[in-house]
């Protein structure tokens, strides 16, 4: 393995280079010190954006990196390959983390053949900004390298860009996938060893990217099983799967089925590449995706309008990101607009936002469409006035979390009456403490009362929680997230627990009127606490509705000694 490393001045920065099969070889850019993705997604262990090269008789790049690797990723790629004798540039998809040298590649490499999906072509257009030759390639189409080397191309639309594809080598069983299959984590690892350690972040991957997206998941893995056998998954972030691609690809499988059964559905419809459309509608669904509502997403700039009519047929909800109103790709937006318009039914609900493209549809005109459609709104019309902050990303997936639930809603009620009355009774025994746990990471903050709460351990010091799927503040909860448990106390609890099991709206302030100061970890601690913990989450078991936290303790201090720590006593076990 040869490691190049930038300016220590700067966050780290390294580049490593491997053979991992007989003719191909990974670069690897390591960012190791990224805290968040694209913003919306919390990370704890940095990211990597992974490319190939495959040697044959000719010669395919199959993706690029991150503009930030520039200096570092041409310098290593030049060092490895002549650009000159590249043949073939594959592009996985036009997403810039993974595209984002391609303009440059060309600039050494203007010989080049960029092979994509038709879609990434035209998206390409827009990146580069020159001339250069194309290979538009389809579902099972093939590319011959020579020496054994062909590759077979899988079409995966929206995993998570509309114009993915994956492709195969028939040689060596590589599948390359792109962002299916990957992980925001960062290691010296080239491989997947350690599932364990990697599980968590694999897992909130797929809840983050794929969930939304899974009867997507659930085609393109059927056209998978039509390939010979794959050996190894060469992703575009994180570890390659070498050792656990059965596990791992399985785990997809089950995920995405069970998402795909849900009773109810909102449809997400964005705008790819324009303004934050993409990213916002992400954020939105991943907020809806928790409440065990499924989504789908749909591109409206590549939407065939037959399928934009069937996806709204079968939606009881509808999230729309407004397109631009003039330019280049108005015809097709205002086009899927349109049909949507004309597929609607008063039965649904729908919500808008501002994709701050620059020349977004105006927002008042579309909500009063709707209105006269008689389609009740799922949220007040989100509008974006600047570059969207932490802030905003958590009122989207709040906004989301919170369509989800009201969606839900009857069929949750109709489960929980199927309950035996007795059971109910007999579970509702079992008494536990009232605490609020708080947490604050960057611009987001959350707070919510919680009963189930168990101490799980001497050595070290911690303690289980349960935190039901669809509460807001299971995003800030992930493994290696620290948060406040703060302890109520018995005959002064009332006005904290009051206040904190209001219903707030999509990014309020949970702390408005309650005194609190910061912990060591930068989490709230409530002033009227009869104690308090300061906490990390460790690990995370999931249960059929909830995760169950594993967290340590990294301080506490008790505020009033003689206080006795206020009992909730219940009736029935089917509901807090």
């Amino acid at each position: 393995m040869v490691a190049a490393v930038a300016n220590p001045q700067q966050k780290r920065l390294t580049i490593a280079v491997e053979a991992i099969a007989e003719d191909v070889t990974t670069i690897r850019s390591l960012d190791w010190d990224r805290d968040r993705f694209d913003i919306e997604f919390g990370l704890q262990n940095g990211t990597t954006y992974n490319s190939f090269i495959v040697r044959g008789e000719k010669t395919a790049l199959v993706d690029t990196s991150h503009a930030k690797f520039r200096d570092l990723y041409l310098k290593t790629l030049t060092g490895e390959i002549d650009p000159q004798t590249i043949d073939y540039i594959v592009i996985s998809h036009t997403e810039p983390d993974h595209s984002g040298l391609v303009r440059d590649v060309l600039e050494l490499a203007p010989q080049a053949t960029v092979v994509g999906a038709k879609v990434a072509i035209a998206f390409l257009e827009d990146l580069v900004h020159r001339p250069f030759d194309r290979l538009i390639v389809k579902n099972g189409d093939t590319l011959d390298l020579g020496n054994g080397h062909t590759l077979e191309f899988v079409s995966a639309p929206n995993l998570h860009w509309p114009d993915t594809i994956f492709t195969y080598d028939h040689k060596t069983g590589l599948l390359f996938t792109c962002d299916a299959f990957g992980m925001h984590f960062c290691s010296d690892a080239t491989y997947d060893e350690d599932l364990e350690v990697i599980s968590p972040d694999f897992r909130f991957y797929y809840e983050c990217l794929m969930a939304p997206n899974a009867r997507s998941v659930l085609a393109a893995m059927k056209r998978m099983d039509a390939l010979p056998p794959v050996t190894m998954i060469a992703t575009g972030h994180g570890p390659l799967l070498r050792y656990n691609v059965a596990e791992l690809t399985g785990r997809y499988q089950r995920w995405s089925q069970e998402k795909t059964k849900a009773e109810d559905l909102v449809a997400v419809f964005y705008v790819s590449d324009y303004g934050y459309s993409d990213r916002l509608s992400q954020t939105i669904a991943r907020g809806i995706t928790k409440t065990s509502v499924a989504v789908e997403m749909m591109d409206m700039r590549s939407a065939d309008p037959q399928e934009v009519t069937e996806l709204v047929s079968r939606a009881k909800g509808l999230v729309i990101g407004l397109p631009p109103a003039s330019g280049p790709i108005a015809n097709e937006t205002q086009a899927t607009l349109g049909t949507i318009l004309a597929a609607v039914n008063g039965k649904q609900t729908v919500g808008l936002f501002e994709s701050y493209g620059g020349n977004d549809e105006p927002i008042d005109p579309l909500a009063n469409k709707f209105q006269d459609l008689e389609l009740a709104a799922a949220f007040a019309p989100l509008r974006v006035k600047d570059t969207p902050s932490e802030a905003l990303y958590q009122r989207c997936e709040e906004m989301g979390t919170d369509l989800g639930q009201a969606l839900a809603q009857a069929g949750k009620m109709k489960k929980l009456k199927s309950l035996d009355a007795d059971l109910e009774k007999a579970l509702g025994r079992i008494s536990s403490g009232l605490y609020i746990i708080t947490a604050q990471k960057g611009e987001r903050s959350g707070a919510m009362l919680a009963s189930w709460v168990a101490q799980a351990s001497f050595q070290p010091l911690g303690f289980t929680v349960a935190v039901a799927k669809d509460r807001a503040i299971e995003s800030l909860m992930q493994v290696g997230d620290t948060f406040v448990l703060n302890v109520l106390e018995e005959g002064k609890h009332l006005p904290l627990m009051k206040h904190f099991l209001k219903r707030f709206a999509p990014g309020a302030d949970r702390f408005a009127g309650v005194r609190t100061r910061p912990a060591a970890n930068g989490s709230p601690i409530l002033a009227d606490a009869l104690a308090y913990l300061e906490c990390q989450a460790i690990s995370r078991m999931e249960v059929s509705d909830h995760w169950i936290v594993y967290c340590t303790v990294q301080d506490g201090k008790v505020s009033h000694p003689d206080g006795l720590t206020a009992v909730h006593h219940r009736k029935v076990g089917n509901y807090y």
